[in-house]
């Protein structure tokens, strides 16, 4: 078994990727409350033409 992401405990097969209910709880608040984020690569070379109307 892996470790948890959250308290590093081995994690357990009915929780996976979690040890527990608590830290998967704990790693969903993290996420609702934009303690994680994914990057975004922001461009402001976008043409109108590279996204053709759809009719």
């Amino acid at each position: 078994m892996r470790p948890c992401p959250i308290c590093s405990k081995l994690s357990t097969p009915a929780d996976y990727p979690f040890c527990s209910d608590r830290c998967a709880k704990v790693d969903l608040n993290r996420w609702f409350s934009e303690g994680y984020s994914i990057p975004v690569v922001e461009t402001d070379d976008l043409d109108e033409n590279d996204f053709p109307d759809e009719a």
